[in-house]
């Protein structure tokens, strides 16, 4: 998902798959997959919570995220590694430990800790790919929940060995769970960038599939107005 387009030549041949097909005719390049919900959640606590998820590009993790009614907000970022190097371009060379990431501030009584994780393994990405998801590869793009509390670590370790034991996934899951470090908020042309760009091959192809997924998979939680961010750095 690369704004430099060091993935061009991707870009343009998802460019002209659309153009040769037409909208609505090109399949999404990962299938949701229809999982249990988790036997393990948090109980509704008042207050806001945050939780860290990495699945990839941040373009349509947050893109989904942005669409779950009690999504307070959902914000592109970088989690795993410094502040120093916490900048796109310096990230994408895979070496500064961090993974592109969405920091989601969500309302407990209106959706819980183990219902985004259920979104986020069925439509968000594929948790069984190893530090890829997709087109896009290297350690940057690895699947990895960030847990900013015990009862959160206990829920995502007992949802993901849920999942396993019932053979879901055709693999394993590789998503590692984690504490959180820190948050760096991504570059603000990388905001919203479902939203604004929804002709963009990239989003086309790999990205609304995932929103289309959600609104089928999870009506109840869909909402048609995405929360989007209305401040970040430049």
């Amino acid at each position: 998902m690369s704004i430099s387009f060091s993935r061009g030549s991707l870009v343009a041949l998802l460019a002209a798959t659309v153009l040769s097909f037409g909208p609505g005719t090109v399949s999404a390049a990962e299938d949701a997959v229809v999982i249990p919900p988790p036997a393990v959640d948090e109980a509704a606590s008042s207050g806001t919570e945050t939780a860290i998820f990495a699945g990839g590009c941040f373009w349509g993790v947050q893109g989904v995220f942005q669409h779950v009614k009690g999504v307070e907000s959902a914000v592109s970022g970088y989690a795993g590694g410094d502040a120093g190097t916490a900048q796109y371009e310096t990230v994408s060379t895979g070496s500064t430990g961090h993974a592109e990431s969405v920091q989601v501030r969500f309302d407990p009584k209106q959706v819980s800790y183990g219902r985004l994780l259920q979104i986020f393994f069925s439509v968000a990405h594929n948790p069984t790919q190893l530090n890829f998801q997709g087109p896009d590869q290297g350690t940057q793009y690895r699947s990895a929940l960030f847990v900013s509390d015990p009862e959160q670590r206990k829920v995502a370790e007992s949802y993901i060995s849920q999942l396993d034991k019932a053979h879901v996934f055709p693999q394993p899951i590789v998503t590692k769970v984690t504490e959180t470090t820190g948050f760096y908020p991504a570059e603000a042309y990388h905001q919203n960038f479902l939203t604004l760009n929804p002709n963009y091959p990239y989003i086309v192809y790999n990205d609304l599939p995932k929103i289309e997924n959600l609104k089928s998979l999870f009506p109840a939680d869909y909402r048609s107005q995405p929360v989007l961010v209305r401040k970040a750095k430049g």
